[in-house]
């Protein structure tokens, strides 16, 4: 495994980038090395359409450059492709397997991750033993529109008043609007196009967590 938890809690890192190798036009592991070399720390490999042996050989490729940086590595939804790479947990889906049996399949040292889109998915992930879960689409975006409406900071609010595991703002994160999520109480962001599809996705990494630091900063004085 690589980083793994630390002192800073189960889930140390506040920046989830997301992978989509199609919106990677300088290549998905450039553009990973890229976010990792501007500070991010957490890299969820999630290419729904490979097959189970191209998944793990890019699980791998994504293992030595996370291992390289001392960030984590989530796979999306596949358990035995995350054990099978020594990944740093999983990250499930709706149509996933419940996050207990995820659970009961990695062991007590791996992250387990779900998406969640409403109140009550963010309730079932927390009495699954989730270590955290991303919500939304808070914003628009294409990658979410299947998803229907953006639900909006107010709900993004409200998820976080109910629930005691992180949550991750997604769907249409820029930088300030990255301020606005941990304004109402998200633990971070989880983005795609807004580093990947970045001409230079290293500063793009960079400004994200300048906007994260700042905005925590102003909640501390």
């Amino acid at each position: 495994m690589g980083a793994g938890p630390d002192a800073r809690g189960r889930v140390p890192f506040s920046l989830l980038l997301v992978t989509d190798r199609r919106q990677a036009a300088g290549g998905l592991e450039e553009a990973v090395e890229g976010a990792l070399d501007g500070g991010c720390r957490a890299v969820q490999l999630r290419e729904k359409d490979l097959s189970g042996r191209d998944l793990f050989l890019l699980a791998e490729r994504l293992r030595s450059l996370t291992d390289r940086y001392g960030a984590l590595l989530l796979v999306n939804d596949r358990v035995d492709v995350a054990l099978a790479a020594g990944a740093d947990g999983v990250h499930l889906g709706v149509a996933s397997i419940p996050p207990g049996e995820a659970r009961r399949l990695l062991g007590a040292e791996r992250l387990v991750g779900v998406s969640a889109h409403s109140l009550r998915e963010v309730a079932e992930a927390e009495a699954g033993s989730a270590d955290y879960a991303t919500f939304g689409p808070v914003w628009a975006t294409p990658s979410k529109a299947p998803w229907g409406e953006p639900v909006g900071v107010p709900a993004l609010a409200a998820a976080c008043r109910a629930t005691s595991i992180p949550l991750f703002a997604l769907g249409g994160v820029t930088p300030p609007r990255a301020a606005e999520a941990l304004a109402a109480g998200a633990r971070g962001v989880a983005l795609i196009s807004s580093i990947l599809a970045a001409p230079d996705p290293a500063r793009a990494a960079r400004e994200m967590i300048r906007s994260i630091g700042s905005r925590r900063k102003e909640g501390t004085t």
